[in-house]
């Protein structure tokens, strides 16, 4: 059975993004193999990963997806700024948002007025900040141990809010 994964901000081959967010890996060459390495030992051949953007600063550094498992939709960010056919070879879909689950999959977050139509608001941007308020899940890599977090644990999360649902 396969499962779908969320993860944020990884910024391949970024390699000032290691001192920006106190990252813990001595260059880019490390933070990218760890990355790496991270993502393949929890997502297999057959599961489910959304990208929630910042990909990489780099369109040379978008080889390193046809090195990770899984069937990727990047939900763009603000950083994910190359022309969209870089990106059609290393993604099913690319996408500005995406709902799931009762929850909205963004970049950046999403003003709190969208709580009413959303359980959750599941997002990247902020790295190692969060906002105070349990609506808004950050799973940017700084905060999920530089792996994807599977969707089933950031359901678990989001019913600490209100009651979610599973779907894919």
């Amino acid at each position: 059975m396969s499962e779908v994964f969320l993860i944020s901000d990884t910024h391949f081959g970024h390699n000032n993004i290691i001192k920006y967010c106190n990252r813990p890996y001595e260059n880019v060459d490390e933070m990218d193999s760890a990355l790496i390495k991270n993502w393949n030992s929890v997502v297999g051949p057959n599961d489910k990963v959304y990208h929630l953007g910042d990909l990489t600063m780099n369109p040379k550094h978008l080889w390193i997806m046809d090195h990770l498992n899984g069937t990727k939709i990047l939900i763009k960010g603000n950083h994910d700024i190359f022309p969209i056919k870089e990106y059609l070879p290393h993604f099913k879909d690319i996408r500005g948002s995406h709902s799931i689950a009762e929850m909205l999959l963004t970049h950046i977050p999403v003003n709190k007025q969208q709580s009413s139509r959303y359980k959750a608001n599941v997002h990247g941007h902020l790295h190692d900040k969060l906002i105070k308020d349990n609506w808004y899940i950050n799973v940017s890599v700084e905060h999920t141990d530089y792996t994807p977090i599977s969707l089933d644990d950031v359901i678990a999360k989001a019913r600490k809010i209100k009651a979610i649902k599973k779907e894919n």
